[in-house]
């Protein structure tokens, strides 16, 4: 099968996509995609295709490229969007940069587009390489996928399964011209230090180790799709929705979760929590074992990169990152009662209902408030909040409605039908109230 045939039947699934956009960075790689399916789409009906090439700025060689990937494009009738990003300064200049050029793809894309990605069968097994020797376990070891979700389209590697020397054999044949990247050959990058003095000399006695090392990945690609599966039946085992139903968090059953092995407890952790924290690898799990061995009466968390793991009662808690933002506590004045007040960092409220007289503001809790509950009596404010079981980190940026004071109301608990009831939205992760 020719390289063209070869490509063309990994992209079958994506032929209806709006648009190919092709990350085009100058090399050898993505040389031979462009110029592959651009001559393909002479005799082949293809989507649109347009290249993509973003500049880093990390180096001064680089200054030249965006006017090397123009000038191929124009040979072969293909647009050309540069984007120029910013790399934010960190331990890992490979990484930031990453994160820059996929976030400039992503921002491109619209629903349905399909980006299509260079990296070959040889830049699978250093992938693979990279990350056992980083300690990656069964989702880091399937090294890159074929395909996956990027932003509002997905990105494709049609040449995963192609060896780095069928790329030359093309790009020889066509007489294509491409550009080298200076700091390939630092191998004080541990990628390039695998790239250019390990896999040659792997493949010295072992000639096809870089297909089998790309197997591997397969196969463990195949055990992480299997491992999820488990994690989903797991999750719908263990999904629960809390009592409070105007809060909006994410929510386990702790004791359905205590049922599974540790093994299976990280997995589904994992699967619950992929896209919204970086999960610790498998020697940084104590703080997991502790909040879930943790007494009854005890209040444990575990503290993720983007989050935190809280328990109520037999309840698992995921609270992101928006309930970590500053915000005030002080008490504010609320003189106009019929138009919503912001809270600064705590969302809105607002009052539906009979407005109380008297100077009205809104604050929060103290510690010792009362409050006169018709038909119950002076009842504490604690003692209402365990009863409508308000988590009790939530309990502290509860807003409480005063008239001259006194708490006459709190937030989306309605107690006293002569005042109006206090509304209160805090992002998505509290639901709005309707009114009446």
């Amino acid at each position: 099968m020719s390289l063209e045939s070869a490509v063309l039947a990994r992209l079958a699934a994506w032929r209806d996509a709006p648009l190919w956009r092709v990350a085009y960075s100058g090399g050898l790689d993505s040389c031979v995609l462009l110029h592959l399916l651009a001559r393909a789409a002479q005799h082949h009906e293809l989507p649109p295709i347009r290249a993509v090439h973003v500049h880093h700025g990390l180096q001064a060689a680089a200054e030249g490229w965006p006017a090397h990937c123009r000038q191929l494009c124009d040979e072969l009738g293909v647009a050309l969007d540069v984007q120029y990003v910013q790399v934010a300064p960190g331990a890992s200049l490979e990484r930031a940069a990453r994160e820059a050029r996929y976030a400039a793809f992503a921002g491109l894309m619209v629903p349905g587009e399909v980006l299509l990605l260079a990296q070959h069968q040889d830049d699978q097994a250093e992938t693979l390489l990279y990350r056992l020797l980083r300690g990656a376990g069964v989702s880091g070891l399937a090294a890159m996928a074929h395909s996956r979700r990027l932003g509002p389209g997905h990105a494709v590697r049609p040449l995963l399964d192609v060896p780095r020397k069928t790329l030359e054999a093309y790009a020889a044949s066509q007489g294509l011209r491409w550009v080298e990247d200076p700091s390939n050959g630092d191998t004080g990058f541990a990628r390039n230090f695998l790239r250019q003095d390990i896999l040659p000399r792997l493949a010295a006695h072992w000639p096809a180790a870089s297909a089998v090392l790309a197997r591997a990945a397969a196969h463990q690609a195949e055990a992480q799709a299997l491992l999820q599966e488990l994690a989903e039946i797991d999750l719908q085992r263990s999904r629960r929705r809390l009592a409070v139903s105007w809060l909006n968090i994410p929510c386990l059953d702790l004791p359905a979760l205590r049922q599974l092995s540790e093994a299976r407890q990280r997995n589904v952790l994992r699967h619950w929590l992929g896209d919204q924290t970086r999960m610790p690898d498998s020697r940084h799990w104590q703080g997991w074992t502790d909040l879930r061995d943790a007494a009854p009466d005890g209040t444990p968390l575990w503290r993720l990169e983007s989050g935190e793991l809280r328990r109520h009662g037999d309840r698992l808690l995921w609270l992101g990152a928006g309930w970590h933002t500053p915000w005030s506590s002080h008490e504010q004045p609320w003189p106009t009662v019929r138009q919503p007040l912001e809270l600064p960092g705590n969302g809105v409220v607002r009052l539906v209902g009979q407005v109380p007289d008297g100077r009205l503001s809104i604050g929060y809790r103290q510690g010792g408030e009362v409050l006169d509950v018709p038909g119950r009596g002076r009842r504490d404010l604690k003692r209402l909040l365990q009863e409508a079981g308000v988590p009790e980190f939530i309990r502290p940026r509860l807003p409480l409605l005063r008239r001259d004071g006194q708490v006459v109301a709190v937030a989306n608990l309605p107690l006293d039908p002569a005042i109006g009831e206090l509304h209160w939205q805090f992002s998505t992760l509290v639901r709005p109230v309707p009114p009446g």
